[in-house]
């Protein structure tokens, strides 16, 4: 039987879902059987590849990159999921949104106003979007897994439901802390 083509995508955000991810720890060792990972930061993999299964997209959408990633990222997966508050809701990489300043003001807010050294805004970076995004306004999200970050125990129930062909029930299995 053919493994599940499976891939994690890291936007805008810290990291954090994707240590969740990695601490399933043994848990790991029993969806390697599974699933074949095509794409990931933990994978040198340099191009999203098509007919992908399941991808976990952490973070929110903050540039244009981004952006583009993300699209291609829909066009080839059947089963998109938002992995943790930033990408289901934009969480903290959205509190830029509240300033409703312009890019260039939002920049020059980050590298120069609150910077003590090097005071310059970045000039090799990928365009900022006016706003950063959750994932649903930029295309469509087939399942939530809400989380700052979610723990590992959700992220492989998720993960072991989608595998099994099941939708994941997610009211009433978030727990803070």
């Amino acid at each position: 039987m053919a493994k599940v083509r499976l891939a994690t995508v890291w936007l805008s955000g810290c990291s954090g879902c994707h240590m969740s991810f990695l601490d399933q720890d043994e848990k790991l060792l029993e969806l390697a059987g599974e699933i074949e990972l095509v794409y990931s930061p933990i994978a040198d993999v340099k191009n999203f590849p098509e007919n992908v299964d399941i991808t976990l997209v952490e973070g929110a959408v903050g540039n244009e990159e981004q952006l583009e990633l993300l699209k291609r990222i829909r066009k080839n997966t059947k089963i998109l999921v938002a992995l943790g508050d930033c990408a289901v809701n934009g969480n903290v990489t959205a509190l830029r949104n509240s300033l409703n300043n312009s890019v260039e003001e939002v920049l020059k807010k980050a590298y120069v106003e609150n910077a003590t050294l090097k005071q310059n805004t970045p000039t090799h970076v990928p365009r900022l979007l006016k706003k950063a995004l959750a994932l649903n306004e930029a295309v469509k999200v087939d399942f939530y897994v809400p989380g700052c970050p979610p723990s590992a125990n959700l992220i492989n129930y998720v993960l072991n439901e989608l595998l099994e062909g099941r939708t994941p029930a997610l009211e009433g299995r978030f727990k803070y802390g």
